[in-house]
């Protein structure tokens, strides 16, 4: 029986960050993946119940409508999204447009994927 641990595990996730939500080849991205872990990630990171989140439509609220969602859970929020869809959010990506809604952040993932896929 093989033993793993925490850290390979987290590597295997992030190494198959990109797999499922993104097509480099052709340039497209999996819109239904990427809302399946990106509604994942505000479970996890917010501790926000599934059957909550699975209600979340492109208008739901997220900061300043969450009590969840606070400075400090942006930050690891945003973290978790770099970690588990292999992107990078630089400072300047971050506004309070991006973070006002579902569909915000949601449509932020996405352009951060496609223009991945481009470079």
């Amino acid at each position: 029986m093989a033993v793993t641990s925490h850290a390979q595990t987290e590597q295997d996730r992030t190494d198959d960050s990109a797999s499922n939500v993104s097509d480099a080849c052709h340039g497209r991205i999996n819109a239904k993946a990427v809302d399946e872990r990106l509604r994942a990630v505000l479970c996890d990171v917010l501790a926000l119940d599934p059957a909550d989140v699975a209600e979340f439509d492109a208008d739901t609220g997220l900061f300043g409508h969450l009590p969840e969602m606070d400075s400090m859970a942006v930050a690891g929020l945003l973290t978790e999204i770099e970690d588990r869809f292999g992107i990078i959010i630089d400072d300047e990506d971050v506004d309070g447009e991006m973070l006002e809604t579902y569909g915000g952040l949601r449509d932020f993932v996405e352009g951060k994927l496609t223009d991945g896929a481009d470079a």
